[in-house]
């Protein structure tokens, strides 16, 4: 099993002009974004507006972005919904094509019991991949808390929890925690977190990856000084995720900031926040 550690981007999705997905843009993104310090990729996660992609349009995200990079990254692809049958069933379609490992949000909407939860993902564990736990209340409305999700961890494959609740941040017992906030990132490092899935590193990954690299030979001041840099950048692109990030990829040319409704692209202020940062870190030039 490839490692599911370091510096990894849940990755933006592009779309083209008539509104498909963009797969060769795909593809330059996906390089992109590992020769600027990614070890790996999430692929159809919130970031790359799921909700809004077909089974198939994932799928064939997955297998254009394992192409283009070979062996050299860890992939993981975004599998979990609100019903069990379909989370199992696209995850089966994500190991056989190739996936490393699922990523596997709590079930929205229902509103599930602890037992409800422990159920979903045991039905998913059965498919034998590699599975990240994706906890995000601030979106699904359910809460697991680390007691319920070492419990969970005590599934034969569940590997990891990408912790998007900041209050309960922390070690869990039996699994690798990875960092669901960028500006967790660090203090995901400091209490011996496995990472973090993130997004600033779609426009600062060079300088992410740098704390990584850091912390890991022990200049942990270091790490501190260039975190502390980025919070700018932090902040500007948790605005309404992925529409702040893809207003950044555009001004840097990376990829067109094209949405799928109902997101939209940013407005004014939230575009000027987001420039402003990237010239504060360095990555685009001061206008004028």
């Amino acid at each position: 099993m490839k490692p599911i550690r370091g510096v990894l981007t849940a990755m933006a999705t592009p779309f083209g002009a008539d509104g498909a997905v963009d797969l060769a843009g795909a593809r330059r993104l996906a390089a992109h974004l590992i020769d600027h310090g990614s070890h790996g990729l999430v692929i159809a996660g919130t970031t790359g507006e799921s909700p809004t992609l077909s089974d198939d349009e994932k799928l064939a995200l997955l297998r254009e972005v394992k192409e283009e990079l070979g062996d050299d990254a860890s992939l993981i692809l975004g599998t979990g919904s609100n019903d069990t049958r379909h989370s199992v069933q696209l995850t089966e379609r994500a190991a056989e094509a190739g996936a490393d490992a699922a990523l596997v949000v709590t079930p929205y909407y229902n509103k599930p019991n602890f037992e409800g939860l422990l159920a979903h993902y045991a039905e998913v564990d059965a498919v034998g991949l590699p599975i990240v736990l994706y906890n995000i209340p601030s979106r699904v409305v359910v809460n697991i808390d680390p007691q319920g999700l070492a419990e969970i961890g005590r599934l034969e494959n569940v590997v990891a929890v990408k912790q998007a609740n900041d209050d309960e941040l922390g070690p869990v017992e039996g699994i690798d925690v990875l960092a669901g906030n960028d500006s967790v990132f660090l203090r995901t490092l400091e209490f011996g977190g496995a990472g973090g899935i993130l997004v600033a590193t779609h426009l600062v990954g060079a300088q992410m990856r740098e704390i990584w690299n850091a912390f890991a030979e022990g200049d942990h001041g270091r790490a501190r000084r260039i975190d502390a840099a980025l919070a700018p950048v932090y902040a500007a692109v948790s605005v309404t995720n992925p529409i702040t990030v893809k207003a950044g990829l555009g001004m840097l040319g990376i990829i067109d900031e094209r949405m799928r409704l109902p997101l939209v692209p940013a407005g004014e202020p939230e575009r000027a926040a987001v420039r402003a940062a990237l010239e504060d870190a360095g990555v685009l030039a001061r206008a004028g």
